[in-house]
C-alpha cells in the first residue's frame, strides 16, 4: 500500500499559489512549512490523517494543516482526490477561527480541481502541478 503524495494545487494559467506564497517568506519559515507539508507524505490508507493538532476538518472534504513558526500561525488548506493530498490555499492566522473568505478560496480552487481533473480528456495544465506523479 503506497502513501499518498501531497501536491500543490496549479490554476489554468499554471500559477501554483501556494508555493508561491511559501517561496516568498524567510528561508526559515519556509522550511518550518515544508517539514509540515512533508508529513502529510506520510500518510496512506492506514492512517488518512494527520492528528489533531497538527492537522483538524474545517468543511466537508477540506482539511487545515498548522503549521507554526515561533509566534506565527500558518495554516494549508488541503482535501484529498485519491491519493493525491491537494494544497489548495496557506495564509498567515491572525484569529481563532478560519475567515470565510479564505474557506472560499480553498473551496473555489477545489471545484476547479475537480472540474478539470473528471473532464474527457483533462484539461492543461495537469491541475496537480509539476510534482505529480
Amino acid at each position: 500500500m503506497s502513501n499518498f503524495q501531497a501536491v500543490y494545487y496549479r490554476d489554468r494559467s499554471g500559477r501554483e499559489p501556494v508555493r508561491r506564497f511559501i517561496d516568498r517568506l524567510a528561508e526559515d519559515i519556509q522550511a518550518a512549512l515544508e517539514n509540515q507539508i512533508d508529513r502529510l507524505n506520510l500518510l496512506s490508507d492506514a492512517m488518512p490523517h494527520l492528528p489533531f493538532p497538527h492537522s483538524s476538518q474545517v468543511d466537508g472534504e477540506l482539511r487545515e494543516l498548522r503549521c507554526h513558526f515561533g509566534r506565527q500561525h500558518y495554516r494549508v488548506l488541503y482535501a484529498r482526490s485519491g491519493r493525491l493530498l491537494v494544497l489548495l490555499h496557506v495564509f498567515s492566522k491572525r484569529t481563532a477561527k478560519i475567515d470565510p473568505r479564505d474557506i472560499a478560496v480553498a473551496r473555489e480552487r477545489w471545484d476547479d480541481f475537480k472540474a478539470r481533473m473528471d473532464a474527457k480528456p483533462r484539461v492543461p495544465p495537469r491541475a496537480a502541478g509539476h510534482d505529480a506523479p
